[in-house]
């Protein structure tokens, strides 16, 4: 799929530098069209609206370290604090740009950004540094050729 939409790209934008024709009304109806076949780019999740008592705090996703699933709530991890958000991982991981969050666990999304290293143990199982917690992240085994170099 992704090969036809790259081809289907390199054919519009082919298709576009050709000098106009003055009469030539189907071209410029067929090149419409085919732009109207191109997917638009996803937006990804900027903001994320947590609430602390009465109050509703907003952070960008920059500053979140992870995410981890616990019950009926999804914990968010910043630098110096943890905040509940009703947002279930699997409508996080749709939402969020898959090059900045990675998925290292059934529940856990990660931010790229953070991590410093990951630590292998004895038994296989593997664990993340954070650069801005103190606490590390375990990660799966099903996730851990994410970090089979590292």
């Amino acid at each position: 799929m992704i090969d036809s939409l790259d081809r289907l790209a390199a054919t519009i934008e082919r298709l576009s530098r050709l000098p106009p024709a003055a009469s030539d009304v189907q071209a410029d109806d067929l090149l419409a069209r085919l732009q109207a076949l191109m997917p638009k780019p996803a937006e990804h999740l900027r903001w994320v609206r947590a609430s602390v008592g009465n109050d509703v705090r907003l952070l960008t996703v920059d500053e979140v370290c992870y995410f981890q699933a616990t019950d009926k709530y999804t914990a968010v991890f910043t630098r110096d604090t943890e905040l509940l958000i009703r947002t279930p991982i699997k409508e996080l991981i749709e939402q969020l740009d898959p090059e900045q969050f990675w998925q290292v666990h059934r529940g856990t999304l990660v931010n790229a950004r953070q991590i410093v290293s990951a630590r292998h143990d004895a038994f296989g199982r593997v664990s993340l540094k954070l650069r801005d917690r103190v606490e590390s992240v375990a990660v799966s085994r099903g996730h851990a050729h994410l970090f089979k170099q590292m």
